[in-house]
């Protein structure tokens, strides 16, 4: 299945010269979503790993299906305020300037094998922050899980030594 002719272009968004690549009506078409689900789970079907932890908001919609598919625990890195009980918390820098993202510190045993899950790879701010976060509360980033990679942003390399899988890349 060719998943790019259901990822939308927008240009100029969030802001001038830059070209938003939107997932949307990929999640709307039932069998490319489904498709996505399949590919994913072929990857890790017989990887040991422990839990999905997934990027708030888009990792989400693959992180804890995905969990669910593999019978592994889904762990959500959130911005901040979102999470009730005891946290860690980095701080981290972005294309658009800085943010921030947390995740309870009993989130993880130690030594969990764990797959960090987003939509979209850019710079790798976000990823990086979450390996760091994951980390901190004692977990092995076992490898990153993608479905879109902006290889021209290079946030590849920021992810090194990290295993990282992707099912589209715009160059």
């Amino acid at each position: 299945m060719d998943l790019k002719r259901f990822i939308r272009d927008v240009p100029d968004f969030p802001q001038p010269g830059v070209i938003f690549r939107d997932i949307t009506p990929l999640l709307r078409d039932a069998t490319a979503l489904h498709h996505v689900m399949d590919r994913f789970y072929e990857i890790y079907k017989d990887e040991a790993i422990d839990a999905i932890a997934a990027i708030e908001s888009r990792g989400f919609i693959f992180g804890a299906p995905l969990a669910d598919r593999l019978g592994v625990g889904f762990v959500p890195v959130r911005k901040p305020g979102k999470l009730p009980a005891a946290r860690m918390t980095i701080e981290y820098s972005l294309e658009y300037g800085t943010s921030q993202l947390d995740i309870h510190q009993d989130a993880l045993r130690p030594g969990h094998r764990v797959v960090v899950v987003d939509d979209l790879l850019a710079t790798g701010g976000t990823a990086a922050a979450t390996a760091k976060l994951v980390e901190l509360i004692g977990g092995q980033v076992h490898s990153f899980l993608f479905l879109v990679e902006l290889e021209y942003l290079g946030g590849r390399a920021r992810l090194e030594p990290y295993r990282i899988e992707r099912l589209l890349s715009y160059e």
